[in-house]
């Protein structure tokens, strides 16, 4: 892993952890919606897409990112139809740029740096708004 990519993947992985929102019950909110939902979904998105890329190019990160995915289910995925669209998003991710990419390339390692970057950018602002 490049220099640049193990610090935004440290940041990215902090961050989904701390983006537990908090108690939905305490916000009033119904567990199935949340205001945050998009940036959500684009995470799950997101992690499935590293999840492959990253394993596409070697990196041999083993489990890492389906385990940070699993850390945002056990914190976001109150319902089983929550969990079912967070799992959604991951599977879409990995799913189409396994499609994409057969072989790591330049361009895969440029997706995989964007997609860390715009990752960490939302778990900070996710982690921002948790109370």
């Amino acid at each position: 892993m490049r220099r640049s990519q193990t610090a935004t993947a440290s940041i990215l992985a902090a961050a989904i952890v701390a983006a537990g929102i908090g108690s939905v019950q305490a916000q009033g909110i119904a567990p199935e919606t949340r205001p945050y939902d998009d940036k959500l979904l684009r995470l799950s998105e997101i992690l499935g897409a590293v999840h492959y890329l990253r394993e596409l190019c070697g990196a041999n990160d083993g489990q890492l990112w389906r385990d940070r995915m699993q850390a945002l289910m056990n914190t976001e995925g109150s319902s089983a139809l929550r969990r079912a669209k967070l799992t959604r998003s991951f599977n879409n991710g990995y799913r189409s740029y396994s499609r994409t990419y057969s072989t790591c390339s330049a361009t895969a390692q440029t997706a995989i740096d964007r997609f860390l970057s715009e990752g960490a950018e939302i778990a900070d602002s996710l982690a921002k708004t948790a109370p």
